[in-house]
């Protein structure tokens, strides 16, 4: 269409302005600069876990007489290790550990979390006191409840057979050692999810709590229906990484005990450690840590599938 005007007794015409063109958005460049940032990371995994994990498995199926003799063999270790009766025995024992240790420590974790004060100078000091198990190297701690539990020269020993009067012997009572070795980690390692959930107590908003209290709500009230479901998603790490720590403890029962006396205490990790280092059978042990690997990734899967599914 034209357009028209009259200028000075003329009809003057004029063309339409022609549409413009919007400008086309220019295309993103991927900038993959940032990958060579993760580089280092990925040839320090490959050193760290890959690497050993390949020899590993390839210690696995062979029978190692020296380092320049050996023989293909399969996955003979593999059966030998899930047909022998110790190791079902010690995968059992480690199972129940593991089972007892969330039973107590969550829970106790929780209400230690709770108790702990929130504001002034005293959460400093408890902060510190709490962390302080911490802080002890795995051996250090052994060590240290190899002596205190010691019914002739430690102090712990000494206060239940002498003061309580109860017959208590750890190294020659199966019950007794494995009650030890339970209650040394629940005292060591506690303190993670009292931290973890004190953190998690910490995030939860003030107004929160002050409807609480102007609807009248019980603390039992407001545990339930205000702390707790806010916990949830630290508690699934808690119990994650405890149930990881526990069913793949080694130094502590070990330097307490080392395994005994008999089987009481010789979990998975201690009898994989007797198989690698004392008899040095490389590829039976190859194998059983395969497994036992395997086993950890099903059992973390499943407790992490279930733990979130039900938080839905």
């Amino acid at each position: 269409m034209t357009a028209g005007s009259q200028v000075g007794g003329e009809v003057v015409t004029t063309a339409p302005a022609e549409p413009k063109e919007e400008p086309r958005p220019e295309l993103k460049r991927k900038d993959n600069r940032a990958w060579w940032l993760v580089l280092p990371v990925v040839v320090s995994v490959a050193f760290t876990a890959v690497i050993p994990l390949m020899t590993v498995v390839n210690f696995s199926v062979q029978d190692v007489f020296s380092p320049t003799d050996r023989v293909f063999v399969g996955l003979d270790w593999f059966y030998e290790a899930l047909r022998r009766p110790e190791n079902r025995e010690a995968f059992l024992r480690t199972l129940l550990f593991s089972a007892q240790v969330l039973l107590v420590e969550i829970p106790l974790g929780v209400a230690i979390a709770v108790a702990m004060p929130r504001r002034g100078f005293w959460v400093s000091v408890a902060l510190v006191l709490v962390a302080l198990p911490l802080l002890i190297p795995w051996n250090v701690v052994g060590t240290i409840w190899q002596i205190f539990a010691r019914a002739d020269i430690g102090l712990g020993g000494w206060t239940i057979n002498n003061v309580l009067g109860i017959g208590f012997n750890y190294t020659l009572d199966s019950t007794d050692a494995w009650i030890t070795i339970l209650v040394m980690d629940v005292w060591h390692w506690t303190p993670l999810v009292a931290l973890l959930a004190y953190a998690g107590l910490r995030s939860i908003p003030e107004p929160y709590f002050q409807a609480a209290q102007i609807d009248g709500a019980s603390g039992w009230a407001t545990f339930r229906h205000i702390q707790l479901p806010r916990l949830r998603g630290v508690l699934t790490i808690a119990i994650l990484l405890r149930f990881m720590d526990s069913f793949m403890i080694y130094t502590e029962p070990f330097v307490v005990t080392g395994g005994g006396p008999g089987n009481a205490t010789s979990f998975l990790s201690i009898l994989l450690s007797k198989i690698a280092v004392g008899q040095f059978d490389v590829g039976p042990a190859g194998a059983f840590s395969l497994i036992y690997f395997l086993i950890v990734q099903i059992l973390c899967y499943v407790f992490f599938t279930v733990l979130t599914r039900s938080g839905r």
